[in-house]
């Protein structure tokens, strides 16, 4: 049995293993692969992650708190890795660690239409928004980054592009990211994030990378107010296709992940 897990910490909500077994049985391949979630806290991370190959693991996928990590980890990093600075993607493979990020690629791939030329904000400074400003700014959007802790996103700008807005305000932006882990735990993004239900309309896109349990009331606020928005678990389908492919070399079947990344 080929083996492959998330690693996060927490990773209870993730349903990376939902969307990756429901891919495995749809191609027949459930009775060599599987995919598990491992929660490991940051001081035992790096020690969790030597020990995988030897526990029949091929490869892991890497979420909150430990992207940066895992692109330290590696013996290999892919240029797209590299450049982002932070990885969600592990292959182990002759001896070695190689890390990718497929985030980018997975944000772009569901957005409505192309982000060049948009005015976008990105909400958050961390792995994710790493991988949102790198993508956007090479896609030709005008990115401007807001961070709780503004040196945070002073240091992202520095490195992948975007201006740093360290007080947004309504009618400045057509397209807005959150990547920050506001939501996971039930928060309400109005109160922990720079925006008011007021901020939205038709001329909008709206993606929140966040996914749990419950509805997303960014996204609710927003699709009511007539923007378009994007949810988390479509991002997490296309950048799990992405890794499925580096794994397998077998091109997945999306729409069997999609509702199964629903029904999870």
């Amino acid at each position: 049995m080929r083996r492959l897990a998330v690693l996060g910490f927490p990773v209870s909500f993730s349903r990376s293993p939902a969307i990756h077994n429901a891919a495995f049985a749809a191609l027949g391949m459930d009775g060599e692969w599987s995919y598990e979630a491992i929660e490991v806290s940051p001081d035992q991370f790096e020690r969790r992650v030597r020990a995988m190959p030897g526990e029949g693991f091929v490869g892991a996928n890497v979420t909150v708190p430990h992207k940066g990590a895992a692109l330290l980890v590696s013996d290999r990093r892919s240029g797209v890795a590299r450049e982002i600075g932070a990885a969600n993607t592990l292959t182990f493979q002759e001896g070695e660690t190689r890390a990718d990020n497929t985030d980018a690629q997975g944000l772009m791939e569901s957005l409505p239409g192309s982000a060049g030329g948009r005015r976008a904000l990105v909400l958050g400074a961390g792995g994710a928004a790493r991988a949102v400003v790198w993508a956007l700014t090479r896609e030709g959007a005008e990115v401007s980054v807001w961070n709780r802790t503004p040196k945070r996103a002073e240091q992202l700008c520095a490195e992948l592009g975007g201006k740093v807005d360290p007080k947004p305000a309504a009618g400045k932006y057509d397209l807005i990211v959150n990547s920050t882990s506001v939501g996971l735990r039930g928060e309400d993004p109005f109160d922990e994030l720079p925006l008011s239900s007021d901020w939205f309309g038709f001329s909008q896109t709206v993606v929140d990378l966040v996914y749990g349990e419950r509805e997303s009331k960014l996204l609710n606020v927003a699709s009511e107010a007539g923007a378009q928005v994007v949810d988390g678990l479509e991002v997490l389908v296309h950048q799990g296709a992405a890794s499925f492919r580096i794994w397998t070399g077998v091109e997945p079947p999306l729409e069997a992940m999609r509702e199964a990344a629903r029904r999870a």
